[in-house]
């Protein structure tokens, strides 16, 4: 399995990959990144070990079973995960490093939480074999991964993917290739509902987060979330489903805009909705 992107998300899901015993290949074109992606993985592996939910010699062998390496390396492999940034032209372009360099047969997967299956599948030879695997942050303690067929997915592709996600531990969901999928087209929507109430002054940040966390027993309030996920991701989902659902229910709260365009992204930048 070859897993390019090194970040939070692609190496989450090279770190289930390996410990569901896959031999992994993980590539970023930032070699700086790769090495950081993959000490991540190795402190989350001693992490697990100290707290007594992971043996020692498991996380060895799971270790043995991750290198790094770039798209030419990933010739051997028969099934690859792309991770990178939520930007659908960076996307192509792996997808078309991959199709090169992997049999064309193997099957092609992208993480992303918003940009259509389909539009990226039509940029690839076979577009049989791609398919939308959207894993849940943080990848190693999430179960659920949305499984997403564009208009040309094939019914063994779908099938090896909602297998190989069974045996990474995982529950899978099947979504059309609409607009956010299932979990952000309903999610994206409560979360810009709090930035507009917060806009609007109905409560103060700490008392809409508190309302809804104690309210509906969620783990976190919606405006802790938001910081959680990246107000810019927030944002970039909220534009696709305004823009591909053309209902202005789903148009961007202002105030969410005003925010990244501060620079005020969330946990990454130490501030966004709270401060951290």
């Amino acid at each position: 399995m070859a897993v390019v992107g090194a970040g939070q998300m692609g190496a989450g899901i090279a770190q289930v990959a390996a410990q569901s015993g896959l031999e992994v290949l993980l590539i970023d074109l930032n070699p700086d990144l790769a090495e950081r992606g993959l000490a991540g993985i190795r402190s989350q592996l001693e992490k697990a070990v100290g707290k007594g939910k992971l043996k020692g010699e498991e996380a060895q062998s799971t270790l043995a079973r991750l290198r790094l390496g770039q798209l030419e390396d990933a010739r051997s492999a028969q099934f690859a995960v792309e991770a990178v940034t939520e930007n659908e032209e960076v996307k192509k372009r792996v997808f078309q490093g991959l199709a090169k360099a992997m049999p064309q047969d193997a099957i092609l997967a992208t993480n992303t939480s918003s940009i259509p299956i389909t539009r990226i599948a039509a940029s690839v030879v076979n577009p049989e074999r791609v398919i939308g695997m959207h894993f849940m942050n943080p990848v190693p303690i999430m179960q659920l991964v949305e499984i997403i067929r564009g208009v040309q997915t094939s019914d063994a592709t779908y099938a090896a993917t909602r297998a190989l996600a069974e045996r990474m531990g995982k529950t899978t969901v099947l979504s059309k290739d609409m607009p956010g999928f299932i979990v952000n087209r309903i999610l994206i929507p409560m979360l810009n509902e709090a930035c507009f109430a917060l806009q609007e002054g109905l409560a103060s940040t700490e008392d809409i987060d508190t309302a809804m966390k104690l309210g509906t027993n969620v783990p976190m309030g919606p405006l802790a979330l938001a910081d959680f996920i990246g107000l810019d991701t927030c944002l970039f989902i909220a534009e696709v489903l305004h823009k591909g659902l053309g209902d202005d229910k789903y148009r961007p709260a202002p105030l969410l805009r005003q925010y990244v365009e501060a620079g005020w992204l969330g946990r990454k930048t130490k501030r966004g909705f709270h401060r951290y």
